[in-house]
């Protein structure tokens, strides 16, 4: 079996700039703190913290949707890929990220449970809100 569920955090940070990090390996790699390897190409692979994370990207909407499939190293060759939803919404002190992840295996609520927090959004929030972005594109 698997479940689904849906994180939002408020990321001091435009749309854009989310978008265009999230899918360069240099800015993912910035952004969360750990090694990725990004595209913004349809159908191109990616990997994320130190090859934990892969997945290929199925739909791309700048600034404003990314669609990826995403397992980790956790899950097990009967697992099927999950899938998430990062939805862009412009409001006043930044962006409303909003995360759609679906078909997760039952045993993995870590995910929902501090792991996209810890691993995601505290770090996106620090290299936004701190400055430390200051050189990445406007």
């Amino acid at each position: 079996m698997a479940y689904d569920f849906t994180l939002s955090e408020i990321i001091p940070a435009t749309p854009q700039q989310i978008y265009d990090a999230w899918l360069d390996s240099e800015g993912h790699t910035k952004m969360t703190g750990r090694t990725s390897i990004a595209s913004t190409e349809i159908g191109a692979k990616y990997t994320a913290a130190y090859n934990y994370i892969s997945g290929v990207n199925v739909e791309l909407v700048s600034g404003k949707r990314i669609l990826q499939t995403w397992r980790t190293t956790d899950f097990t060759d009967s697992d099927p890929d999950s899938q998430i939803e990062v939805i862009l919404e412009p409001i006043s002190g930044g962006t409303r990220l909003t995360l759609h992840h679906t078909n997760v295996p039952d045993d993995h609520t870590g995910y929902e449970n501090g792991g996209w927090q810890t691993n995601y959004f505290e770090p996106m929030k620090k290299f936004f809100g701190e400055g430390i972005s200051s050189t990445w594109p406007d």
